[in-house]
Formats: C-alpha cells, sequence, structure tokens
C-alpha cells in the first residue's frame, strides 16, 4: 500500500469523537480563556451555593436519557464550565478553611492537560519511557524536602489513603515471618499480626487492616497524651503484652499532622522503639511530613528519615490537583516484594524499573507530572515560603479568635486550628453539664450556616467531649485580610444561631 493510500484510508475514517488539530486549538483557546477568567473571579465569587440535590439534578436534567445522536463540542465545553462553575465548592477559594484539601496550583492544571495528552500507561517503563523516569526523579524530590533517605523506592498514588495503605501491605510482606502473600493470613504457620496507632489516625488505617486481611481487630490502640499525641511507655507495654501472648507486632503507625488538630507524634520515641524491637515504622505524613521542610515546626518532624515507609499527600501542602499521594519505602525490594508478579503476558523487561511492581495498579495515570513541574516552578525556596505563610496565617487566626469576647480559642498546630462559639453570659458556666451539651449543639448549627453562608468553609473536630470548629488553611490564595475578617464573621452568625436557639 503506497503513502497516498494509506492517506487516503485515514481520510475515510473519521470517528465522531475525534477532532481536527484547528478545531481542537479554537475550543482550548477558548476552554483556557474561560478557566482563566474564573480564576480571576474565585475571591469575589461565593465559596459555594446553596442547592439541593434536586436542584441540582434539575440544572443537569438528570433523567434524560442518553443522547444518540452527538452534539457541538465547543458548547458542550463552554455549559459544562458554567454548570461547574455555578454548582461547585471552591477548594481553591481564598476563605476556604474546610478539609485538608489545598488550592489548586495553575501549573497542575496544565500539566494534567499535558499528561492526557500523551496518555501514557505509567505501569511499565516500555509504555511510559519519560514518563517513568519523570515519576522516578519527582519521588526523590518529595524525599529530599521531607528529609527522606534517596535513593529511595516509592511512587504515586491516588491520595493519602492509598499511600498509607500501600505502605501497609509493605509491612505485611516483610514482617509476617511466613509468606503472607501466597498463603494469606489465616496460613497453618501464621500468627496474629498486630498495628499500633492512636485513635487521632486516620481512618484509613481500618481500611487497610480490612483489606490486608489482618482485620480491624488486629489494631491496637494506644491512648494519647493531653496534646494529642501518642504515649511512648503505653506503646512499649502493649507491644511487649502482645509479644507475650505469641502475637506478632508488625507495624506501628505515628501521625505527622492529625485530621483534627494538626498534632504530631513524638516519632523519634517511636522509631527508637521500632528499632529496638524489631518493628515496621511508618509515618502517616499525608498532611504535616512537607512542613518538615519548614523552619521552626514541630520538632519531631526531624526524625522523618528514621521510618520505613512515609505516606504524603501533595494534594495536600504541595497545592496540586487531584489526585496526587505519595509513598516512600526507605527499600525498593520491599515494595516489590509486596506487589510483584510476572505472568508470561508481560514482557516489560526485568532490569527496568516498572511501577506495575511497586503497587497495587496496573494501568497508571502520570500523576507525578504535575509534581515534578511544580516543584521545578517554586523550586524548594518556594514551596518553604508558602507552607511557612500557611502556618503563620494559622497562627495569626488563634490569636484574633483567642481576643475576641465571643470565641475560645483551643488548639493551633501545624495550620490547623480549633475554636468554638460561646455566648457571654454562658462564658462563665462552660463546664456545667447542661451548658457543655448546649455549645456543642450551638456549634453543630453554626458550622452548618457558615458551610452554607458561600462567605467562608470551615470544619470540626471533637476535642474531650467538645465539638468545636476547625480551619485548616492550606490554602496560597489566602491573605491577612481572609483571616482579620474571619472572628467577626464567625460571632456575628454564632449571635444569629443563639437567638434562634433560645
Amino acid at each position: 500500500m503506497t503513502t497516498h493510500d494509506i492517506l487516503a484510508v485515514r481520510a475515510s475514517r473519521h470517528g465522531p469523537i475525534a477532532i481536527a488539530p484547528d478545531e481542537f486549538r479554537r475550543a482550548g483557546h477558548a476552554l483556557v480563556d474561560t478557566i482563566a477568567e474564573f480564576l480571576q473571579s474565585l475571591p469575589d465569587r461565593p465559596l459555594t451555593t446553596e442547592s439541593s440535590p434536586a436542584a441540582l439534578r434539575s440544572h443537569l436534567d438528570a433523567e434524560r436519557p442518553l443522547p444518540d445522536d452527538g452534539v457541538a463540542m465547543e458548547p458542550l465545553l463552554a455549559s459544562t464550565a458554567q454548570l461547574l462553575f455555578e454548582h461547585s465548592l471552591f477548594n481553591g477559594h481564598p476563605r476556604f478553611f474546610g478539609y485538608i484539601t489545598s488550592s489548586p496550583a495553575p501549573i497542575g492544571m496544565l500539566a494534567d492537560f499535558l499528561a492526557a495528552a500523551v496518555n501514557p500507561n505509567v505501569g511499565a517503563r516500555q509504555l511510559s519511557p519519560m514518563a517513568t523516569e519523570i515519576e522516578t526523579q519527582a519521588v526523590r524530590w518529595v524525599a529530599e524536602l521531607i528529609g527522606y533517605p534517596t535513593p529511595t523506592g516509592g511512587l504515586f498514588v491516588s491520595g493519602g489513603n492509598m499511600a498509607n495503605i500501600v505502605g501497609l501491605f509493605a509491612a505485611r510482606a516483610a514482617m509476617a515471618g511466613w509468606d503472607v502473600r501466597a498463603e494469606g493470613v489465616a496460613a497453618a504457620s501464621a500468627r496474629t499480626l498486630k498495628v499500633y496507632a492512636t485513635h487521632e489516625t486516620h481512618t484509613w488505617l481500618q481500611k487497610a487492616t480490612d483489606l490486608s486481611g489482618l482485620g480491624t481487630a488486629s489494631i491496637r490502640w494506644i491512648p494519647t497524651d493531653d496534646s494529642q499525641r501518642l504515649d511512648p511507655r503505653a506503646l512499649r507495654r502493649a507491644i511487649d503484652q502482645d509479644r507475650a501472648e505469641g502475637a506478632v507486632p508488625m507495624m506501628v503507625v505515628g501521625t505527622a499532622g492529625t485530621v483534627s488538630t494538626g498534632a504530631v507524634d513524638p516519632l523519634g520515641e517511636i522509631a527508637d522503639i521500632c528499632r529496638d524491637a524489631g518493628i515496621w515504622f511508618h509515618v502517616d505524613g499525608a498532611y504535616g511530613a512537607l512542613a518538615s521542610a519548614v523552619p521552626g515546626t514541630a520538632r519531631d518532624l526531624q526524625h522523618l528519615s528514621q521510618a520505613d515507609s512515609v505516606a504524603v499527600d501533595p494534594h495536600k501542602w504541595l497545592y496540586m490537583p487531584m489526585e496526587a499521594g505519595c509513598v516512600l519505602v526507605r527499600d525498593a525490594e520491599a515494595l516489590r516484594n509486596s506487589f510483584a508478579y510476572h505472568p508470561p503476558y508481560y514482557h516489560f523487561g526485568e532490569p527496568a524499573l516498572n511501577y506495575v511492581d511497586y503497587g497495587p495498579q496496573n494501568s497508571r495515570g502520570f500523576r507525578a507530572l504535575k509534581v515534578w513541574l511544580a516543584l521545578q516552578q517554586a523550586g524548594r525556596r518556594g514551596y518553604v515560603e508558602m507552607m511557612a505563610g500557611d502556618i503563620r496565617l494559622s497562627q495569626r487566626f488563634h490569636h484574633l479568635v483567642g481576643q475576641h469576647p465571643e470565641l475560645e480559642a483551643l488548639t493551633q498546630q501545624l495550620s490547623i486550628n480549633t475554636f468554638r462559639y460561646v455566648p457571654p453570659e454562658l462564658h462563665d458556666r462552660r463546664a456545667d453539664a447542661d451548658t457543655a451539651e448546649y455549645l456543642n449543639g450551638l456549634n453543630q448549627k453554626l458550622l452548618d450556616r457558615i458551610q452554607l453562608s458561600g462567605e467562608a468553609f470551615v470544619s470540626n473536630a471533637v476535642l474531650d467531649g467538645q465539638y468545636l470548629l476547625r480551619a485548616c488553611i492550606v490554602n496560597f490564595n489566602t491573605t491577612e485580610a481572609d483571616i482579620d475578617a474571619m472572628p467577626e464573621f464567625v460571632a456575628r452568625l454564632g449571635r444569629e444561631v443563639h437567638a434562634a436557639s433560645r
């Protein structure tokens, strides 16, 4: 077949989803312009809108059947952008202080666009030669940023949950003492495997022990001190007791930045205990590990380097768009020993690094590209400056709340504050059981009012039985003006809810 014949065959087939280059260019430029205008308008937009599920389904025309015929691409993109811009919650808004979800970096948006264009499957190097090398370099840069030893094993995953789950599977294969992958946790030679953590640990741990076959009953819940940090003496006692009863202490989980208050466990002491006892030491650093690069943060963050594995979440404090999690494992072979299989239909070549051997996914998107680009755009100094800025704003928030006569400041760690509204006439009766119950209900109602206001967004924490408001700042769009406006805004809504509750 001649070149002319090939071109004729190509011209004869035009799939409905294909787009001519000029049309793609025109639609792409229009969409970029629309997004740029959205980003510029974001500070002046409501953070969210109050829309019932029924209203949203109406806007979407949710009951319509799948169309038989296609529609033009440009108006379809424009109408979809409008749906999202008018009916979403914007974590890039300067007053989004809800969950540990950051404002998305613009270079991350463009990176996802570029990654989708090339569409590499970063499961095998043969299918993604440059993407594999970029991911390897990005993993090393994340490790360098948190002070973790390199070279290191690791890969990008969907988020903190999966990064932590990969860490637990690596610990299970390394610590079981029998071929747990082949024989399972119920093998004839098996012994009970134990995992140690506090109740402040994120619920990924329940999922991981469930999925891995250990069961949630394998978790030994270790008490905390008054600062919500793991008690090392209680940990030692639990390990000794389990060993005496014939169980295998498999893994200790230390948290670098708890979800509720940002507390950092005594990682150095935990590392010593794990080293002495021969136990895998895993750190859930999804939120706080990256703050180890910021001078003056919790001293225990400097002990991340002693962990066998660390979970990091770039779509938290690296400001990446969803999804981007990263797991680091000191020994890359521990990942291969946990996940690698080589069926005859894999012909990827043994010497090369194939990420299919490092985690549970075969087909893998190019999540690393946005992290790799952003780390270069901002550099270490840029990221340290942004994270330090978030921490300073959180400390300012705590100070201003503490000065307000109707607000009570409770905790401030890393970039998380907890606080609550207390009507002045109830201030001296806060410890009374009836008043305490009323304040819990009042602040729960207040949280709903704040979240539906469209002006700001916070979440909640429960600490020592107190229902608290919680503000977490991982947002490079937030300014001092946004922080300064918050105390009186919260107090104003608190007065309204209190008046309506009496």
